[in-house]
């Protein structure tokens, strides 16, 4: 028998097999290298808290900085550093931070992967209306646990920095007339005349400091009857149709139905909150389940101005006094102090 003859094509093939595997190796083992152990990458420290009053200007330079830290746009590549700015940018209710940093912790971008609290971020953003963030946040499900530290209220924020001591008891139990330092306070300029003495009347059989509820009403709708919201908030105290009828609003388009209702959600909301005005106004603007979830002010842009603004309108009363028969207190309260002492890490 004849030796098999080995064809020139059939030597070039098995030469160009040989070379592919050997570049293909090349490169596996090149790739090794440049991927990183994800088991060794950084867990960044949360920031310290603030010092003064921080405007949004400050916060859109945050988020700015941070992109840069994170593409290496200008500086040094730092994601240590850039998780830090987001995280800072985050508290103070800045969406894309919220969404940037969650992208982070997803894909380990320089930094330690932390699904768990990418979930709470992406939820955030998303609750924000953030686009991008809606899918993510319903891939990751339902964020479990208590929210991370970029999502709690800034301790040295000026919305929670005019904490005062807690009223008296008695004052929690609605049986004295509210602080003089309400009392005290003008009706807002713009506010008309008729709407001005309706409040002054019906306030309190709601206990309610009438200043307060015209401090609301100025924001929500502008003494406008007709007001109508995006979101379909309706009237002068903007009420959604199902809060509405939570409180027997049988006619949103009618002012004195509107008033009394948004009297009664507020009425309940400081009993939840045990006078506590910070979160009443929170919940009003975002819902009490928010400002459960969150364990304060919730972290959206839209509701840290909205009680930025009526705080700084009351001339940052923080306690009201309340009905404590109206329903029981938000068991948030009990947990916050709890939530404080958590260890201050990104986890």
């Amino acid at each position: 028998m004849k030796p098999r003859r080995h064809l020139p094509g059939a030597r070039a093939a098995r030469r160009g097999s040989a070379v592919l595997a050997a570049s293909l190796f090349w490169l596996a083992a090149a790739h090794a290298q440049a991927v990183p152990d994800l088991s060794s990458l950084p867990r960044p420290e949360t920031p310290p808290p603030e010092r003064g009053p921080v405007v949004p200007a400050q916060v859109e330079r945050w988020r700015a900085e941070a992109k840069a830290y994170e593409y290496g746009d200008g500086v040094p590549r730092d994601a240590v550093l850039a998780a830090q700015l987001y995280c800072r940018a985050a508290r103070y209710g800045d969406a894309e931070s919220q969404f940037n940093l969650a992208w982070m912790l997803t894909n380990a971008r320089g930094i330690e992967r932390d699904e768990a609290q990418a979930a709470h971020l992406f939820a955030a953003a998303a609750e924000q209306g953030l686009p991008q963030a809606v899918n993510m946040a319903a891939s990751l499900g339902t964020p479990l646990g208590p929210p991370p530290p970029c999502l709690r209220p800034p301790e040295q924020d000026p919305v929670t920095a005019a904490a005062k001591p807690a009223p008296t008891p008695r004052a929690r139990l609605g049986l004295r007339a509210p602080a003089s330092a309400f009392a005290a306070l003008p009706p807002p300029p713009n506010a008309p005349q008729p709407i001005v003495r309706f409040v002054d009347l019906v306030a309190p059989e709601y206990k309610l400091a009438p200043q307060l509820v015209l401090a609301v009403m100025a924001t929500e709708s502008g003494f406008d009857p007709g007001a109508l919201s995006p979101k379909n908030a309706q009237g002068l105290m903007q009420l959604m149709p199902d809060t509405a009828a939570r409180f027997k609003v049988r006619k949103l388009s009618d002012p004195v139905e509107n008033i009394r209702g948004g009297m009664a959600y507020l009425r309940w909301l400081l009993a939840y909150y045990q006078g506590d005005v910070l979160f009443t106004l929170a919940a009003y603007n975002a819902g009490e389940g928010a400002v459960d979830r969150y364990r304060g002010v919730p972290p959206y842009a839209e509701t840290r101005a909205y009680v930025r603004r009526i705080l700084a309108s009351l001339g940052g009363q923080r306690w009201h006094p309340y009905d404590a028969s109206v329903t029981p207190p938000s068991p948030m309260l009990a947990t916050l102090s709890a939530a404080a002492a958590l260890p201050n890490r990104l986890r």
